[in-house]
């Protein structure tokens, strides 16, 4: 009964904020408060995502901008695991390489944007291209610190065992390093659909970033707000299906935190 009650507050405690946001947002707009012209109704809002819907476009420009991302942060991912992996097991790969990181890992997404269109052109190079160092940041910087946080107890007593170093990467290092990683594929994979919007409000002739760029040109603020939902909904179901992948994955970690 406990378990019931506790489920159905924490149902209610996630839902509360946005209620009274959208409420708030009715409310003002049905007072004439603000310009509905400028912001909509939600009831709008929500007519034209149905209208979206039927009509198919935003299906189709949504399905554009995933397989993009998908593209980007498959590249992204994979180098960042295999760069980072180095990066912690070499001290002198890191200080190679460190000073490289810190210099262009605070430049902003927005700034290569231009460059890339230069180098790649204004296809889907550039756009993997943007996706693919938004996703490679934060998968990197986690996979070097998961990598540095090895326990050296567990180091030592593969030592003892004189395992090899292929066997201590396979059985300490990386098992040890999983949950960092994972957490950084986690954060990688928001920045690549960020990212992916980004570079297609400023260069595509299609996606869901064109197609809030091409309402905003024809002021239309229901299609722009419709998109801006539907990014915010897509990534909050990504997250949520990556972090119910990582509680599967990381199922003794999970359960070795409920017994302390």
């Amino acid at each position: 009964m406990n378990k019931a009650k506790n489920k159905y507050l924490s149902f209610f405690q996630i839902i509360i904020a946005p209620v009274f946001v959208l409420l708030l947002w009715l409310a003002v707009t049905e007072a004439g408060v603000v310009n509905t012209n400028i912001l909509p109704s939600p009831v709008k809002v929500v007519k034209t995502f149905g209208a979206l819907i039927e009509s198919g476009k935003l299906w189709k420009n949504l399905s554009t901008s995933f397989f993009r991302v998908l593209k980007g942060f498959a590249l992204g991912a994979v180098s960042g695991i295999f760069i980072g992996t180095a990066m912690g097991l070499s001290g002198s790969m890191n200080k190679i390489l460190s000073s490289l990181v810190g210099i262009l890992r605070p430049i902003p997404m927005i700034a290569w944007i231009p460059m890339l269109i230069l180098w790649l052109g204004i296809g889907e190079k550039s756009k993997v291209a943007v996706i693919f160092i938004g996703t490679f940041w934060p998968v990197l910087l986690n996979t070097i610190t998961g990598i540095l946080s090895v326990d050296g107890k567990l180091l030592e007593v593969a030592t003892v065992l004189e395992k090899s170093r292929l066997e201590v990467l396979g059985k300490v290092v990386m098992p040890s390093a999983t949950p960092s990683i994972i957490t950084g594929v986690r954060l990688g994979f928001g920045t690549a659909w960020t990212c992916v919007v980004a570079a297609e409000m400023i260069a595509a002739s299609s996606g869901i970033g064109y197609m809030i760029t091409y309402a905003r040109e024809l002021s239309q603020p229901d299609v722009v707000l419709a998109g801006v939902f539907t990014i915010g909904i897509v990534g909050l179901l990504i997250d949520a299906g990556l972090l119910r992948l990582q509680k599967k994955l990381l199922r003794w970690n999970y359960l070795r935190d409920e017994r302390k």
